[in-house]
C-alpha cells in the first residue's frame, strides 16, 4: 500500500494554520505545520516533504528567498511548491522569477487547494526522474551533469557500497532501503557542506556526485569516514566483532561475508581523453575495480595521463 504523501505548510496566521492542517489530515495526508520561515530549511533538510505549501501573504521577502534556496538545491529542487497569495497581489506577481509549481489564492478555497495538491503530485512523478527511494536526481539529470562536466575542472565520481546484494538477501530489502537513504543523506551533506555540487542516483547503490576537482578527495574522505562509523549499528556485537556474516555470494556459494563498505571512482574531467559520457562510465568501472580488490572503504583518482 502507497505511503500518504507528506506536505509541509508555512504560515504566520494562526487561523488559516488550523484550518489548513484540519482539512489536509481528514485527506489522508501526512502533514507538518511551520509558523516561522526561519525554521523551514532546517526542518526541510532533516525530512523532505512531497509538497510545501507556503503563505506569501505571511512575509512575502522571506518566503522568496526560502524558494529560492530551495530552488538552487540538487535535492530539493524537486519538492512541489505551491504559495497562497491574495487575490489582490495575482495581476502584480513577478511569476517569471517567483519559482513557484502553483498558486491558491486567499482566502482559500479548500476544493481547489486539493485539485492543486493532486496535480501537483501527479505532474512530479510524470516529468522528474528523482530517485524515489533517496529523492536524488535519477540518469536523465545525471547523463546531462556528466554532459556537462566534460573539458571543465571538476570530478565526477562514482560511488557503490561493496557487497551489498548479500547483505540485501540476508537482512532484507528494508534494511537494504535504508542504507541507500542512508548513504544518499551522506553523500549529499557532505558535497553540500563542501561547498555545493552535483548528487544524482543511478539506481540500486550506485551514486555519482560532481564537484570541483580540488575538493573531491575531501569529500570522499568525509563520506567513507560518516558511512563507515554509521554503517556499524546495522550490526550485533559478535558480527562487528567478527567483521563478517554468513551469506550467500553471487554463485550461491555460502561463505563469509564482509561488512558493508564503499568504493568510489574520481575522474577528473579536464583531460582530453574523455569527450563523451560513455567514456567517463568505461572508467569509473576500471577504478572501482581496483578499489574493491582492497578491504574496507577505498576512493581511487584517475591520475592516468593518456
Amino acid at each position: 500500500m502507497p505511503q500518504p504523501a507528506r506536505i509541509s505548510f508555512v504560515s504566520s496566521d494562526a487561523q488559516l494554520a488550523f484550518h489548513l492542517q484540519l482539512r489536509l489530515q481528514s485527506k489522508g495526508y501526512q502533514v507538518a505545520g511551520m509558523s516561522c520561515v526561519e525554521g523551514v530549511l532546517g526542518a526541510v533538510y532533516s525530512d523532505p516533504p512531497d509538497l510545501l505549501i507556503i503563505d506569501l501573504h505571511s512575509d512575502f521577502e522571506a518566503c522568496t528567498d526560502l524558494i529560492i534556496t530551495l530552488r538552487s538545491d540538487s535535492f530539493f529542487s524537486a519538492i512541489p511548491i505551491i504559495g497562497l497569495i491574495e487575490r489582490t497581489d495575482c495581476d502584480t506577481y513577478d511569476w517569471e522569477t517567483s519559482l513557484l509549481d502553483d498558486f491558491v489564492q486567499l482566502p482559500l478555497n479548500f476544493s481547489d487547494l486539493f485539485c492543486r495538491i493532486s496535480l501537483s503530485l501527479s505532474r512530479i512523478k510524470r516529468i522528474f526522474d528523482n530517485n524515489p527511494l533517496s529523492r536524488l536526481p535519477g540518469n536523465t539529470s545525471i547523463h546531462h551533469a556528466i554532459e556537462d562536466a566534460i573539458g571543465k575542472g571538476v570530478a565526477v565520481c562514482y560511488l557503490d557500497i561493496n557487497h551489498f546484494k548479500p547483505y540485501n538477501d540476508v537482512y532484507g530489502f528494508s534494511h537494504g532501503d535504508e542504507v541507500i537513504r542512508m548513504l544518499s543523506r551522506i553523500m549529499f551533506n557532505a558535497v553540500r557542506d563542501s561547498g555545493g555540487g552535483f548528487c544524482g542516483h543511478i539506481g540500486g547503490d550506485d551514486f555519482v556526485f560532481i564537484l570541483p576537482c580540488e575538493r573531491a578527495e575531501a569529500v570522499c574522505q568525509t563520506i567513507i569516514g560518516y558511512f563507515d562509523r554509521i554503517v556499524l549499528d546495522l550490526f550485533d556485537e559478535e558480527t562487528k566483532r567478527q567483521g563478517y556474516y554468513v551469506g550467500s555470494n553471487r554463485k550461491g556459494e555460502r561463505e563469509q561475508i564482509p561488512l558493508l563498505s564503499i568504493s568510489i571512482a574520481v575522474i577528473p574531467m579536464e583531460t582530453s581523453k574523455i569527450r563523451h559520457v560513455a567514456k567517463v562510465a568505461e572508467l569509473a568501472a576500471d577504478l572501482k575495480k581496483v578499489a574493491k580488490d582492497s578491504i574496507g572503504s577505498r576512493y581511487v583518482v584517475d591520475q592516468r595521463k593518456g
